[in-house]
């Protein structure tokens, strides 16, 4: 079905009333003859009824309730907005029927009845469920023949709640089952981003900011056209703007540079979404709800090298450096393996490592199970920790084919120390590791070493244009 379209609308694009108006004329000017709708649930609704799970999991239930309150209260208010008649009386009753459903699974959490995981996964679904329901109601006012979804019925996933994987045979077979119809009959499915159910029928969820990753699946299933990201920037940007504010869109991007800059700190696109996208050749498209006509970032499978080589650089904060040592690793074979089960035994990630002949050094995000694994480590070597470090990645299609690349870097932040260093994984990015409180440092010289200085030498934005068309 090569003339399918998949939007995906982020919470900041269905923020408001307002808000799903400006999606409505989107869908209507940009999806094109066959447009298939993902969306997010309202800004700040997720945060809210994890916030209510978490209180209702400490016995607090009536504050629990009232934020989950709050927040029914805003939908009905974005409802009254934009619904009328039947469709009005119809959310009405869907809210209605959330509270009680609510009601009784903050009680369930609070009383210990049943898996926590599970029903928090069932708590926080509600927020893409009934922004769908909002939105598909929004499209029928102004005279789109749509149809809600469920998306539980189009994503199959394994059990592991929270951040469920999908199952990819049972998600590709269910997904055209439940959407092929309804676009033969000339109607816009509307799906919830996000939430996914088990074979048996038990909701989960695709981890936070799951719902592109909803959106890259439906386009793998259907084979579509485009998939596009509609979120609040104008697509993915040189750095991070809260950082640099001079960062600018990058107007085309690799699969590769896409998914580094996705797992290294860029928040504008979900890590997990190149997959889907990548194995059908399905270009990606990043806009800015707020200002539609923007070209945007086009994620496609060829991209030019720029001027210098350099398209953007990220940076993620928050990870802690292991180091362990060893005179055992000399020519022995299994060391790394047995190192490498101790943090599977944990279910812990690691995003970068370097080694050497006695040593491996690697990062970790996530350092709730530290004390436990450097425990095990020492039986292994000598383990050291350092932790309030922070990677930054910097990404570009021709960087270990430019020559120099690596010495400009590093001479921009000669004073600032780095830890860790790691090329050899990837063509397209350098990624090396320096204390948090020294990143954004980092960040702002090398985005002017690369991008502002570049700009001046190769005769400004017009040059970078010319590279990346």
């Amino acid at each position: 079905m090569g003339d399918v379209t998949i939007l995906k609308f982020g919470g900041t694009s269905v923020a408001d009333a307002a808000a799903f108006t400006r999606v409505v004329t989107i869908v209507r000017r940009h999806g094109g003859p066959r447009p298939v709708v993902v969306v997010s649930a309202l800004a700040g609704m997720t945060d809210a009824l994890f916030a209510g799970a978490a209180a209702g999991a400490e016995g607090d239930v009536a504050r629990a309730g009232r934020i989950v309150a709050d927040q029914l209260d805003r939908h009905a208010g974005v409802g009254r907005s934009l619904l009328s008649g039947d469709a009005a009386v119809s959310f009405h009753d869907q809210l209605a029927q959330a509270r009680q459903e609510l009601a009784g699974l903050l009680d369930g959490l609070a009383g210990r009845v049943g898996d926590a995981a599970a029903l928090r996964d069932e708590i926080v679904s509600y927020g893409e469920r009934l922004s769908s329901s909002l939105l598909a109601g929004a499209l029928a006012a102004a005279g789109v023949a749509t149809r809600v979804v469920d998306a539980r019925r189009c994503v199959i996933t394994d059990e592991t709640h929270g951040g469920a994987t999908p199952l990819p045979a049972d998600t590709e077979c269910r997904m055209r089952a439940e959407l092929v119809p309804l676009l033969e009959a000339a109607l816009v499915p509307v799906l919830a981003g996000y939430i996914a159910a088990t074979l048996s029928g038990r909701t989960t969820t695709l981890g936070r900011g799951g719902s592109d990753y909803t959106a890259a699946l439906v386009g793998a299933a259907l084979d579509a056209r485009e998939i596009q990201i509609w979120t609040d920037v104008s697509g993915v940007l040189t750095a991070d703007p809260r950082v640099v504010p001079s960062a600018r869109p990058i107007p085309r991007l690799s699969y590769a540079e896409a998914a580094e800059l996705a797992y290294f700190g860029a928040k504008v696109l979900h890590p997990k979404t190149i997959e889907p996208a990548t194995a059908r050749q399905i270009p990606v498209r990043i806009c800015n709800s707020l200002a539609p006509d923007d070209p945007g970032t086009v994620v496609a499978a060829d991209a030019a090298v720029w001027p210098g080589a350099v398209k953007a650089i990220a940076h993620k904060t928050g990870l802690t450096v292991l180091q362990i040592a060893s005179t055992r690793m000399l020519g022995a074979y299994g060391f790394l393996r047995a190192l490498f089960e101790v943090f599977d035994r944990h279910r812990t990630v690691v995003d970068v490592v370097t080694t050497s002949e006695v040593s491996v050094s690697l990062t970790l995000e996530d350092a709730r199970a530290l004390p436990a694994i450097v425990s095990e480590l020492r039986a292994l070597g000598e383990v050291s920790v350092e932790p309030h470090r922070a990677i930054v990645c910097v990404v570009g299609e021709g960087l270990r084919t430019t020559p120099g690349i690596a010495a400009r870097i590093f001479t921009t932040i000669q004073d600032i120390n780095v830890s860790l260093i790691s090329q050899g994984a990837s063509r397209v990015n350098l990624t090396f590791v320096v204390a948090e409180d020294r990143v954004y440092e980092a960040v702002r010289r090398l985005h002017e070493a690369c991008f502002e200085r570049e700009r001046a030498s190769t005769g400004g934005d017009a040059a970078i244009g010319r590279a990346a068309s």
